[in-house]
This record gives C-alpha cells, structure tokens and sequence, in this order.
C-alpha cells in the first residue's frame, strides 16, 4: 500500500459512518426509547414502563401479526431457495458461458419493474376475472373461480417472484467459486454424481444460500406494499399491523414496540446463520 494509503481509506469510510449513525443508529436508539413511553389522553408522555411490551404478548392479534410475519417469511425463503438453487445449479454447470450471461440478464429483469406494479400485476393475473381462473375455467377444472387473491398464498406467490431471482443469483456466484477440480476429483475416487452434489457441490454452496435466504428474509418480513396489495385485510402482518398503530391509533409507543419486536427477530435469525453470511465467499 502506498504511503498514506491506510488514512485515505480511513476518510472513505468515515461518510459511509456518519451516514449510518445519523439516519439508522440514532433514530433506532430513538424508537427503543420512545417503546417504553405511554401515550395517555392522546399525548406522549416519557413515563418508563414496560406495559407496551406486556401488552403485545397478552394482546392475541397483536402477537398473531408477528406470528402470522414469521410464517409467511419462512415460507417465501424456503419456497425461493427450492426454486432457485435448481436454477443456479443448471445456470452453472449446465450452460455455457454465451448463454450465462444472457440468462443472468434475463434473472435481473424482474428488479426493473417497480415493486408496486409487479404486486399490481400479480392481483390482476389472480383475481376472479384474471387469467388463472378464467384458464381453468376455460378447460373445465372449475365451475366457479377461485379465490386466489388476497390471500396468504397470494402473498406469498408475489414474494416468491422476486426473490427467487435474487437467490439464483447469489447461489449462482457461489457454485461458480467451487473450483471445477475438487469435483472432478471426487468422480475420479469413484462417488457418483449425487454423492458428489451432497459432499461437495451443497456444502461449498451453503454460503451463497445463506446470504440470499438471509437477504430474503429480511426484505420479506418488513415489507408492506406486497402483504397490503395482494393479501388485502384478510390476514395482518407485522408491517400492517405497525402502520395500523400509527395511522390510525397514532400509538407510536405501541408501533415502536412492535418495530423493535421485528428488529430483534432478524437480529436471532442473523445470529443463527452468522456463520455463512460471508460475503467473500460468494
């Protein structure tokens, strides 16, 4: 490195610091404090007390909304990885580099779309006059058409459709990085081509995974737009739930509450997966 080369990086990194300090540090330090105020006769008052947080444990549809974010998040990561990494494994070692790129350009254009028109575009193709019922219909399946929009597996379909694209590609990058010899060694000491696979090709793509399910997760269990458009008021969800308490309680110790309840359910889910969220090695 060249002299001086260590004090420039340091003044790089200080913006980047102060960005986070001041639009993330700060206004989280904020909302937990404000969790522990009440709000009494329509005002704030900074009166410590833990009986928000009493109050979402004891209260069913409060803790049924976290419950119900949990549910739908687990089942998005774990419906997008199942898609996905059968799609970065062909991407990988099934096609040819010509046409790689062609398709991880084709894996890309979902994030061109504007997440609203997307879960717009979803309700339309799944609504009682879209396409889905009025295929089914035509071919004489139903009789009647389904209820297929705003539902949890509406909600779930329209996450899927995005992060299944994000998960070929993180996958991808990681199955790319596996050096070609270590399985081409593995064939010659005689294991077959799934012992191969499960011995080296999956655990060396765990990294890859992790980051894209840990990616997914968090994006999934935060988002409003999608659980809003597309599930309607059928089921509440944590980010519903929170806007709920602003917009129309304006119970902003409550909403912080529940804000904080979310923010310490990623923190546990980064915890457990800490050990392959290595971004060096995808």
């Amino acid at each position: 490195m060249r002299p001086g080369g260590g004090s420039l990086v340091r003044w790089a990194v200080y913006p980047a610091l102060v960005y986070s300090l001041v639009f993330f540090a700060m206004p989280f330090l904020v909302m937990v404090a404000v969790s522990f105020w009440q709000r009494l006769r329509g005002r704030l008052e900074a009166t410590w007390t833990l009986a928000n947080y009493e109050k979402l444990v004891s209260k069913d549809y409060l803790l049924e909304a976290l419950v119900n974010s949990v549910e739908v998040t687990v089942l998005t990561t774990a419906v997008s990885v199942l898609i996905a990494y059968p799609l970065a494994y062909v991407l990988a070692y099934r096609v040819s580099a010509r046409w790689q790129k062609i398709l991880l350009v084709g894996a890309i254009i979902p994030f061109w779309t504007a997440y609203v028109v997307r879960a717009y575009a979803w309700l339309i193709v799944l609504s009682e006059n879209g396409i889905v019922n009025a295929g089914l219909l035509s071919l004489g399946i139903i009789d009647l058409p389904l209820d297929l929009a705003y539902t949890r597996g509406a909600t779930v379909l329209g996450f899927v459709h995005f992060f299944t694209m994000l998960l070929t590609l993180t996958i991808f990058a990681s199955l790319i990085q596996i050096p070609e010899h270590y399985r081409m060694a593995a064939s010659d000491l005689g294991a077959s081509p799934i012992r191969v696979f499960l011995v080296i090709t999956l655990p060396l793509s765990l990294p890859g995974v992790a980051v894209g399910a840990f990616l997914t997760f968090v994006i999934t269990i935060g988002d409003y737009i999608t659980p809003q458009i597309l599930g309607g008021n059928t089921e509440v969800l944590i980010p519903q739930a929170i806007m709920l308490q602003i917009a129309r309680a304006a119970n902003f110790p409550m909403a912080s509450v529940m804000s904080v309840s979310l923010m310490l359910v990623i923190l546990a889910v980064y915890l457990a997966s800490a050990r392959y969220l290595r971004m060096d090695r995808i």
